[in-house]
């Protein structure tokens, strides 16, 4: 068997999982592994200029294409930068390997430069964290790095490699390593039988579909099933984008921010939910649980044990990967002769019927033409201006749950958030990221838009010089209130307007020459008529330059988005239809 550096090992097993594209910056205790990528060859690197930027791209990569995204970091706050980034995908369930060089192992001990258990630190926010102490186990370590992060639920890992670990040579032969089998739960029987008794027992159903329904690869069977039984479903947040929003079975998103009128309206009228791969989070629920569940019967299903009865006890629990339950159900559906205009389902007619009335007439306004612009007029622009196949980042902020109530998703993958952890900056380097993937898909062509906020847009707006150097287009949607927004909202409850406006001089920071000094470009908005115009020539724009175009919309200073403690208390800010 030939002898090898182990770091050539690594990228031939990187590339091997189905790696084309890692994010990082290099440092003294990392340098064996930038010297293999530069030695072997085949993947391409970006300097990222933080380290929690290397962590959101590889992140943003990973929810594009689906499969595990790396990111590199060097020892001490190399490691520590990528906190958040591992955090945002481990509540996100996003599959990634993050690696860190260490100092050397002998002197681990004796608080040496930059040597910090890193391992320690990010055991919260993994599914696992290791440390390597043995060169030769370092293709198993990696092999088993990939299959945690994609198995059952999935999320990130981190691997943290002394540098004269690194260094060593072992024994390696690209023949005779492979990957690792991930294991698939499929649904027992009886449960699946069960879970038909239940729906096909109800007389108001909702199918409730959340982000492992995507994750799984799920959507056809979703769709399939729902449009065989004609029952009315609905997304969470994370399963925004599994069915399009205009299917005429689709109620919307039901949440106490994140929501749509008549989402909330179906769902306290529904009599049994089915859930699949939903965790029902706080913000979808409302902060009491019991008007949530109310007299409806509960059937969840979850790839992660742990999950069944976390929030909300069901009557049903079924461990199982999303896709091989809702393709196990459809089975049985099939097996009983069961569809919409026939036995059970066919008594569900005056409940369809029900719920696309309350989706026709429990809307929102999106029409308005006042100065300064008020936020849902542009998600109106966006959902006009926009074709199907366009993929959409935003992050945290009063735009997140104007998004969420206003922006319409049709395809599974093509709006991601980071619903959970919602951190600050987030959507600039995924954007970078979803862009590279794409671009290894084959699919450099299609549009990526980044929906930010102007107080997180700043706190990696330093990722901007990535995309500048080496190339990487997107269009950036501004909604500039000059507040720290959200928190400006939640502040209302307290009585107070504290420390939550970052308006100074005439207008605030200058994002448009911000921009301009990473070598990109953009144009501010005030009038609702010149929004559609500003984005189209963002579009051609960042064609044209092969780099991020801003168009910074200047909003509302102080508008509210409708929300609420729970989902049958939402307050309306603005005139209704």
């Amino acid at each position: 068997m030939t002898t090898v550096p182990a770091m050539h090992a690594v990228v031939r097993i990187l590339k091997d999982e189905g790696v084309d594209t890692v994010f990082g910056c290099p440092g003294a205790a990392i340098l064996p592994l930038y010297k293999a990528l530069e030695t072997v060859g085949g993947i391409e690197h970006l300097i990222v200029r933080h380290e929690a930027g290397a962590a959101h791209m590889a992140d943003g990569w990973a929810r594009t294409n689906g499969r595990v995204g790396v990111a590199l970091a060097t020892s001490g706050p190399g490691g520590t930068n990528l906190v958040t980034g591992l955090y945002t995908a481990f509540a996100d369930s996003i599959p990634m390997v993050c690696v860190t060089g260490q100092a050397v192992s002998t002197k681990l001990h004796q608080e040496a430069f930059q040597a910090v258990d890193i391992v320690g630190i990010v055991r919260p926010v993994t599914k696992w964290a290791v440390r390597v102490t043995e060169a030769a186990q370092i293709p198993w370590v990696f092999r088993e790095a990939f299959r945690v992060a994609r198995e059952g639920r999935p999320g990130p890992v981190l691997i943290d490699i002394p540098v004269d670990i690194a260094r060593r040579e072992i024994r390696y032969d690209a023949a005779t390593d492979a990957r690792l089998p991930v294991r698939v739960p499929v649904p027992h029987p009886p449960s699946v039988e069960a879970a038909l008794d239940l729906l096909l027992a109800a007389e108001r159903p909702l199918v409730l579909a959340g982000g492992g329904v995507i994750l799984a690869g799920a959507a056809d069977g979703l769709r399939a099933l729902v449009e065989l039984l004609g029952v009315p479903f609905q997304v969470t947040l994370m399963g925004k984008g599994a069915v399009e929003d205009d299917h005429e079975l689709h109620m919307g998103t039901t949440g106490i921010q994140t929501s749509q009128r008549y989402a909330n309206a179906s769902f306290l009228e529904a009599d049994f939910v089915l859930a699949v791969g939903a965790r029902f989070g706080d913000r979808h629920t409302g902060a009491d649980t019991d008007v949530y569940r109310g007299g409806r019967t509960f059937v969840q299903v979850d790839v992660e044990p742990t999950q069944l009865g976390k929030v909300i006890a069901p009557d049903l629990g079924v461990v199982s990967d999303a896709k091989e339950f809702l393709a196990a159900l459809l089975a049985a559906a099939r097996r009983r002769g069961a569809r919409a205009d026939t036995g059970p389902c066919r008594s569900w007619q005056s409940w369809r019927e029900r719920c696309r009335l309350l989706k026709r007439t429990l809307v929102r306004r999106e029409d308005f033409a006042s100065v300064p612009v008020k936020a849902p007029r542009v998600y109106k622009e966006i959902n006009e201006i926009f074709g199907e196949d366009t993929y959409f980042l935003t992050a945290i902020g009063l735009y997140q749950i104007w998004g969420g109530q206003h922006q319409r998703a049709h395809l599974p993958r093509h709006y991601q958030v980071c619903g959970q952890a919602g951190p600050l900056g987030w959507e600039v380097p995924a954007a970078i990221g979803a862009k590279k993937a794409l671009e290894g898909m084959g699919r450099g062509a299609t549009e990526v838009v980044g929906i930010v906020g102007d107080y997180g847009f700043q706190y990696t707006a330093e990722e901007l010089a990535v995309a500048a150097q080496y190339d990487v287009p997107f269009v950036l949607i501004m909604l500039n209130n000059e507040y720290l927004g959200l928190i400006r909202q939640a502040s209302i409850g307290y009585g107070m307007n504290y420390q939550v406006d970052v308006h100074y001089d005439e207008t605030g920071t200058d994002n448009v020459k911000l921009m301009e000094a990473y070598g990109c470009s953009g144009r501010r908005v005030v009038e609702p008529a010149d929004i559609r115009p500003a984005i189209e020539w963002a579009r051609k724009e960042a064609v044209a330059t092969s780099r991020p175009v801003l168009v910074e919309i200047m909003i509302e200073r102080e508008a509210n988005t409708p929300h609420g403690a729970n989902i049958d208390a939402v307050e309306e800010f603005e005139p209704l239809p």
